[in-house]
């Protein structure tokens, strides 16, 4: 009754193996149960069972499992969406229009006010995702300072104080309440004393990420790395189950502690996007309409990242601009809107907490009080080919790592590759003040002038020790670049943002100093004619401004979201020009390599099923020379299937979809249905006591006895699949354009497009074989 196909599923997992898929009870609520089959059709004698399935003729129900929670729309109903499957945009657009038509019609007094507590649900949702959000990242930033600190020595006054609180009021290093470990100890002798701070320092730093890597391999897998590839695909329309959930966001929130303050070469920002959004998920549970809505919550959720970069940086403009630009798949203006209030108030909630005890929010706020001059410009440029540059290298390196992190024997070692990895950046960063430190002080310190420091950094400032200065910056750079590129993807939760930033500052650096060094030994040449001659001419801190800034853009090849969030950082209007530029070039230089970001790259080794609005493809081939074809597909046939028949196919095939036709040999479509959709009827017959399998199941609305189905003197028993069908799927020729389907999918977010020709089924094309074909057009 059905033919055999190769490829029919309109989403695919690539979490887990497609071919076998978990059957899944779903939830019936008593009210549903105690539907009495009394409810009865004068007509054709059909007894409702519930509101979904219909058996001809049959009188006795009785439910032993709970099942699944239903939906349902003008075009068929729907079951809670499968894990590793995208969402229907369509359905839950129109779903949601027809419950605010709902809303609008209640005139009553009640209502009236239930409708104006709808309208207000968005925004209550986007300021409680905020004030949330900041708290996580108070709490988050203040507990990876403690750990940092706690490496070199603790405080005597309260062990639970950070070095900076122990010390208020005492500037530089001479805090008497401030304890080092070998004081501690009560060690004297001085290579012992080095031998000492430097066991602590390494065994705290291990004992944490190996507490972090045990917490995410035993209980929350999904909290390790970023998490914005994930995001980005979430948010593309495609369900990820836990991976925003609450268990997820505890661990992400310790275990980033806990590997940021252990000094390695990772930074919290970039995972406070993915903070932000379980919190987003979760706080969405509290009102219907963003909870029994898939895309409706996604409108949430990138509201939830505006607030998560919002908190990361102290920079709420720049945080709305990154979800607009390099994690949203859907964006209105609405959302605009939205995400502008839950950055804002993220920040302000951060404000309030006041974590550093500065009554600032940024990382690293500096004021520059000079400004550039126009020979600095092509250094700039240059600045952002070394950016771009950098930026390629560091994605190329990276992902050669990651798959041989992921295709060989370290997969079955994560912890014990954490524990080694830390090891040794531990022990390398120990001796090198520019490594020690944090990587936020250590920027914080490259940004500045010197007359704005409050010791002699590292020796940044000291002109008789330039040549010393500069090998010591290029040491630590090449550092920082090797440790970075191996340790972004260890089973720890760790971003990407700050470390990029490190480099570039190290790199900027170095040519600031250089490009000092250069005016003040030919202050006559014309190129320094616009310098005054009593004020300095050149700041090395700016330069090491503009080299994180094009670092960061050659990584992630995010442009206005850089721009401004590097703009939020020093509030200094005079430099948003440079910075513009200097990104602009550092974008054009990767993009020379690979358009492909970190985080785009991540999703292709991964496989995930995204669409890329971003990305623009060229080819001349049709649907029909991609599309599966009908010999290829499982096609239901309208009557004549029975429940061993559908339940054969639900296990024998793992596709998430079948098409409807009359019969087998016109193929006129009738519609579409889902595998979830038939697996919940399927389930809520077989609950029913002595059902027999050989019950006839019906697609179409003729009557089943027109088909001449069964004895005529006997009552026949059907079972009603009608209401589950979408009889509107989106359907177009196969000599359409590849290319303009591509639109569709993108801009509709289709699931599937099914193929016809005069009304016959002739294919199907998903997402999947789209996505496929897409690949090769890259590898050409």
């Amino acid at each position: 009754m059905h033919i055999k196909i190769n490829s029919i599923d309109t989403n695919f997992s690539t979490l887990s193996d497609s071919s076998s898929i978990p059957k899944q009870k779903t939830d019936l609520n008593n009210s549903e149960l105690n539907e009495t089959n009394s409810r009865r059709n004068s007509n054709d004698g059909t007894i409702s069972t519930n509101k979904n399935v219909s058996i001809y003729g049959y009188d006795q129900i009785k439910h032993k499992k709970r099942i699944r929670k239903r939906e349902s729309t003008v075009s068929g109903k729907r079951v809670a969406y499968e894990n590793f499957t995208t969402i229907d945009w369509n359905h839950d657009f129109a779903k949601d229009r027809n419950r605010r038509n709902k809303v609008k019609k209640r005139k009553s007094l009640k209502g009236r006010i239930y409708l104006i507590y709808d309208a207000c649900q968005s925004w209550i949702l986007v300021i409680l995702i905020g004030i949330v959000t900041g708290l996580l990242a108070a709490f988050i930033a203040i507990s990876a300072d403690w750990i940092s600190d706690i490496k070199e020595g603790h405080c005597k006054s309260g062990f639970y104080l950070n070095r900076k609180f122990c010390c208020w009021g005492n500037p530089g290093y001479q805090c008497p309440d401030w304890e080092k470990w070998s004081d501690f100890f009560n060690i004297h002798h001085q290579f012992l004393k080095g031998i000492v701070n430097l066991f602590m320092y390494t065994f705290i730093a291990c004992l944490a990420t190996f507490i972090a890597a045990y917490l995410v391999r035993e209980f929350a897998p999904y909290s390790a790395g970023s998490g914005i590839p994930e995001v980005k695909t979430i948010l593309g329309g495609f369900v990820i189950k836990k991976f925003l959930g609450m268990r997820t966001l505890i661990m992400k929130c310790i275990g980033l502690s806990l590997s940021v303050g252990a000094g390695l070469s990772v930074g919290k920002e970039g995972p406070l996007v993915h903070v932000g959004c379980c919190v987003g998920n979760l706080c969405s549970r509290l009102f219907s309409k963003f909870n029994n809505n898939s895309a409706r919550l996604r409108e949430a959720l990138s509201a939830a990242s505006a607030a998560g970069v919002s908190v990361a940086f102290g920079a709420p403009i720049g945080g709305v601009l990154f979800s607009l630009e390099e994690v949203s798949y859907y964006f209105p203006m609405k959302t605009l809107w939205r995400s502008f209030l839950s950055a804002l108030t993220g920040a302000l909630t951060l404000q309030l907490m006041n974590p550093f005890r500065s009554g600032k929010v940024v990382l690293f706020q500096v004021a520059y009080t000079r400004i550039w001059h126009i020979f600095e410009l092509p250094i700039y440029i240059l600045l952002g080919i070394i950016g771009g540059l950098y930026g390629a290298f560091f994605i190329k390196m990276n992902m050669k790592v990651v798959k041989l992190r992921k295709f060989s024997w370290l997969k079955k070692y994560p912890i014990q590759e954490v524990f080694v990895v830390t090891l040794i950046t531990s022990i390398i960063s120990y001796g090198f003040l520019f490594l020690r430190v944090s990587m936020t002080q250590l920027i914080s310190n490259l940004f500045r002038e010197c007359s704005e420091l409050e010791s002699d950094f590292g020796g940044l400032c000291k002109k008789t020790q330039i040549k010393s200065t500069i090998f010591m910056l290029l040491i630590a750079l090449v550092l920082k670049i090797i440790m970075t590129i191996f340790t972004f993807g260890i089973r720890v939760p760790a971003g990407i943002f700050v470390p990029s930033l490190a480099v570039g500052a190290l790199i900027g650096r170095i040519v600031g100093i250089l490009m000092q060094l250069w005016q003040e030994s030919h202050p006559d040449l014309w190129i320094f004619s616009s310098c005054n001659p009593d004020v300095q001419c050149v700041t090395p801190g700016v330069y090491a401004f503009i080299g994180a800034a094009a670092a960061l853009g050659g990584v992630t090849r995010m442009t206005v979201s850089t721009t401004v969030i590097m703009f939020e950082l020093t509030g200094s209007l005079s430099y948003v020009l440079p910075v513009m530029v200097t990104v602009m070039v550092s974008k054009w230089i990767g993009d020379a390599f690979d358009k492909d970001s970190i985080y785009d790259a991540l999703i292709d080794l991964n496989q995930y099923p995204f669409l890329d609005s971003k990305r623009d493809y060229y080819s001349d081939a049709i649907v029909s020379d991609i599309m599966t074809k009908v010999d290829n597909l499982i096609v239901l046939p309208a009557i004549g299937l029975t429940i061993n028949d559908i339940e054969n196919i639900l296990q024998e095939y793992p596709f998430q979809g079948f098409p409807i036709v009359n019969n087998t040999y016109d193929k006129l479509l009738i519609g579409y249905i889902g595998r979830s959709e038939l697996r919940y009827t399927i389930d809520q017959i077989e609950d029913i006591e002595n059902v027999d399998g050989t019950i006839q199941c019906y697609f179409t609305k003729k009557s089943p006895d027109a088909y001449g189905i069964g004895d005529p003197n006997q009552q026949q028993k059907f079972l009603d699949l009608r209401p589950w069908i979408d009889s509107t799927p989106y359907t177009i020729t196969p000599n359409y354009k590849v290319v303009k389907v591509l639109e569709l999918f993108k801009k509709i977010g289709l699931r599937h497009v099914i193929i016809v020709r005069r009304g016959k089924l002739v294919g199907l094309l998903n997402k999947k074989d789209l996505l496929r074909y897409l690949s090769t057009l890259k590898t050409e």
